[in-house]
């Protein structure tokens, strides 16, 4: 007869022909003959049983669920992350749950003390701002936490970042040895991590060349195209002079090249424009953009192997030393950037 009520694992059972001690041991990923996980599987999808991640966790300590908590999930430098944390786990039988903070630290926090409830097993969490109450919380939590971004000395997590400094000093470099001189920079946040690495590597690659850096050169804004739009407009009515622009990240530098374009001017030949991230954006737009890789699909692989590497000591070993990765950057020349006298080809 057929049960009335939802599909649990006695009903599993009877329908697959085997006992319940098998379904629990496929549920729970303990390992089970391939005919009889096929078996389980396909009589749980006829049932359409949905497994309570929170009773499993409860029981066993497991939910097979990770989180990907990042600014916004619309960056293409986010989704490559996404991209490459999930080859990295999938196979390995866990969930991939993705949460947006929007930079917001409360909901960034809320993401962290959520582990205490058990609906994740671990946390890969992307900060673009780290605070103390960061640094606490992070401490605290009770499941492995790890951060792709840059960290205080002594953070007591898990980390791998980018080396935004010699990356912005990569653009820069190249700029000058193009033949630019009036390089003006569009940053995101100033009180950011990754704002204020970019707006260091900016000033130091010009000093090391003996530029002194104008502040009437920098604009700071937020991440986005039309951020970075509104930002070339206010830097060229100020300098039409300037002929060249480094940003700090592909979405700026888009919204850059559309308002030089808007204005009529030719990329490269009268204005260059080099992002950062190297997304799919900057391959993208025309002409092709010049863009500093900061490894986004490399911090994710790093970032979901040490997770893992975390979820399956069991326990952590005491004093288990905390992991920190660094990705290098690699510049990325196309023809947004070309040299003084080398046109696009493009029309602007």
């Amino acid at each position: 007869m057929a049960s009335s009520g939802p599909p649990t694992v006695e009903t599993i059972a009877q329908r697959a022909g085997v006992s319940i001690a098998s379904v629990s041991r496929v549920m729970n990923g303990h390992g089970a003959r391939p005919d009889t996980v096929r078996r389980v599987e396909r009589a749980a999808a006829e049932l359409g049983y949905v497994p309570n991640a929170v009773a499993r966790s409860l029981k066993g300590g497991r939910t097979r669920q990770i989180t990907f908590a990042m600014q916004d999930i619309g960056n293409p430098a986010y989704v490559s992350m996404f991209r490459e944390i999930q080859a990295v786990t999938r196979p390995l039988g866990y969930r991939l749950l993705l949460h947006s903070t929007d930079a917001d630290a409360a909901a960034e926090l809320g993401v962290v003390r959520s582990l205490a409830d058990r609906t994740s097993d671990g946390l890969i969490l992307c900060p673009i701002r780290v605070t103390d109450e960061h640094l606490t919380a992070m401490r605290e939590a009770v499941r492995p936490i790890v951060v792709i971004g840059s960290l205080p000395e002594g953070a007591t997590v898990d980390s791998v970042r980018a080396d935004s400094v010699s990356g912005a000093a990569l653009a820069l470099r190249h700029l000058l040895e193009s033949g630019r001189r009036r390089i003006a920079f569009i940053n995101g946040p100033a009180d950011t991590v990754p704002g204020r690495n970019r707006l260091l590597g900016y000033e130091k690659a010009l000093r090391d060349a003996g530029v002194t850096p104008e502040r009437g050169l920098t604009e700071t804004t937020e991440f986005g195209i039309e951020a970075g739009a509104a930002a070339a407009h206010r830097l060229l009515d100020a300098d039409p002079a300037i002929d060249s622009v480094f940003c700090a990240n592909d979405q700026l530098a888009l919204g850059a090249a559309h308002a030089a374009q808007d204005r009529g001017l030719d990329i490269p030949g009268d204005l260059a424009v080099i992002g950062m991230d190297d997304s799919e954006l900057a391959r993208a737009s025309r002409p092709l953009l010049s863009s500093v890789d900061l490894g986004s699909a490399e911090r994710g692989r790093i970032a979901a192997r040490m997770l893992v590497a975390r979820l399956e000591e069991s326990p952590p070993p005491p004093g288990s030393p905390v992991r920190c990765e660094t990705v290098a950057p690699r510049l990325v020349v196309r023809g947004s950037s070309s040299p003084l006298g080398v046109g696009s080809g493009i029309p602007a």
